[in-house]
């Protein structure tokens, strides 16, 4: 996968699995094969594990597993890096919500890096004879998701798929076309969280793979926002914001819309070199009934 900027990618992971507590315990079953308790109810409770004596701790996210009472706790954590304190802290995350809730606790890591994963996986020495594992989800093990319908059922699955696959010579951009058609669907602050996910997680071959398939005509734009957002990003991504990529954004959002241009007026939008024109023409775009909207003076 390529590299992201850390802040923004482990919030956005996070983001995930606490829109979708749910989704935490399908990966453990699903991809792990883990075998976790009857549960009718997940739920995202308290990360900050500090007891009353002395240091603070707190976990990334803590997901609890509910049949009438608690039956799971699953502590999560976005890896990113390596982290040798953790092997430390991560045995006492499981302590402190053991002894919490009254049930069992396991450890589920998360992480976009293959390296970080086989890291991740390797016992930690407790005391003699005495060991613990967590269990880590890397890129690998992520199911795949390239079915715009199937990945509209579970969007966030869909996501984590596109930041794992997305980057797939043969088919990493049906992948984050699946995840992005999902996305769309969701409401607007959201969906430009999973989508800036989508698209750092991206490199430069697989989102021309994405901009040449979306138009194409395979995707149709769901709402305002992904007419708008969707747009702006490719222009940033391909020309980072200059007349050329606005002007090919603006071409792709006319033919996904099913509007047709002129050759005259063609000419125009590639012609054009004022930033704060073709700004104004992207957003005309959106909800215009046809190109003589767009253009109009």
């Amino acid at each position: 996968m390529a590299s992201v900027p850390v802040s923004f990618s482990h919030e956005g992971f996070l983001e995930l699995f606490r829109h979708r507590p749910e989704l935490a315990a399908k990966l453990l079953h699903d991809a792990l094969g883990v075998e976790l308790p009857t549960y009718s109810e997940a739920r995202v409770v308290s990360g900050d594990l500090t007891e009353a004596q002395p240091v603070e701790l707190r976990a990334d996210l803590v997901i609890l597993l509910r049949d009438d009472k608690a039956v799971l706790v699953i502590v999560l954590e976005v890896q990113l890096g390596r982290d040798d304190d953790k092997l430390f802290s991560w045995p006492h995350y499981l302590s402190a919500v053991r002894s919490r809730y009254r049930c069992e606790a396991c450890l589920f890591v998360v992480t976009p890096l293959e390296t970080i994963a086989a890291w991740a996986r390797r016992p930690i020495r407790l005391g003699p004879n005495n060991t613990f594992e967590p269990y880590v989800l890397g890129p690998n093990a992520v199911p795949v998701v390239d079915d715009p319908a199937e990945a509209t059922k579970l969007p966030e699955l869909a996501v984590l798929s596109a930041t794992a696959h997305g980057n797939d010579p043969q088919d990493g951009a049906k992948i984050a076309l699946a995840a992005i058609t999902a996305a769309s669907g969701l409401p607007d602050d959201l969906a430009a969280l999973y989508y800036d996910l989508i698209r750092v997680s991206l490199n430069d071959a697989a989102r021309r793979a994405l901009e040449d398939l979306m138009s194409q005509g395979h995707y149709q734009y769901q709402s305002d926002f992904a007419k708008k957002y969707v747009a702006e990003g490719k222009a940033e991504g391909k020309a980072e914001g200059k007349a050329e990529g606005k002007a090919e954004a603006l071409l792709d959002i006319l033919v996904a819309r099913g509007l047709t241009i002129s050759d005259a007026q063609r000419a125009r939008v590639l012609a054009c070199t004022d930033l704060t024109v073709l700004a104004g023409w992207l957003k005309r775009a959106v909800t215009a009934v046809s190109t003589d909207d767009i253009f109009a003076d």
